[in-house]
Parts: C-alpha cells; structure tokens; sequence
C-alpha cells in the first residue's frame, strides 16, 4: 500500500467519515482555510490512481467512496512507524510515546485493562 501525503490524508479523512460523497461535499467538511474544488478533485484523481478511492458517475459529476478501509491504512502507518523509527520494538515505541507525553499511571492500568478484556 503507498503512503499518502498529508493532503491525500486529509481528504481521505473526510471519505472514511463520509463514507460515500462528491468534492463539494468532502469540501465543506474540511477545516479552514477551504482548499479550491481544483485542488480537492485533483487530489481526489491521484487517490484514485493509488488505489484508495474509487468512484461512481452520478449525473455530470463523481460520488467517490474510499476502497482502503481507515483500519487498513492506520495499520500500514503504525507499522511503518514503529519499523521506521523504533527499529521493530513496539515496547520501545511505547516507552517513548509514555515519556514524551507523560502518561498517568492510572492510564496505563486502564490501557492494560482494556488490553486484557480484549484478549
């Protein structure tokens, strides 16, 4: 799977939550400054062309809808992370996400808690 530039997230946020929808509508769901209709349904194209949005011809226009699953592609980056970053270690990821944002024990009983029921 490709990795998406900040601006192809963006606007793939937007899909995932709309599940189905047309530039003008991904648009006014995007936060300020709104980028152009342009800009939005060229980046909408080149998602198309990697293979994470597909769409449907709806009237003069396109309803796209994402074909990468959010889960799917959150999954891809957090592993490109911990390999990138943390040579493999997810212990080492944690320890560095715990320092840095100086997580409350209680969290982390909660976090294994929660880890614990799921299992």
């Amino acid at each position: 799977m490709k990795q998406l530039t900040k601006a192809e997230e963006e606007i793939m946020q937007a899909l995932w939550q709309l599940k189905k929808a047309n530039v003008k509508s991904v648009i006014e769901i995007l936060p300020e400054p709104k980028p152009a209709y342009n800009t939005v349904s060229t980046i909408v194209r080149i998602l198309e062309s990697k293979g994470f949005v597909d769409y449907e011809k709806e009237g003069k226009g396109h309803t796209y809808f994402p074909i990468v699953a959010r889960e799917a592609y959150s999954n891809q980056s957090i592993n490109k992370l911990l390999d990138s970053y943390f040579q493999g270690s997810f212990k080492s990821m944690v320890s560095f996400f715990v320092k840095k944002n100086d997580v409350d024990i209680n969290d982390i009983e909660r976090l294994l808690n929660e880890i614990n029921k799921d299992k």
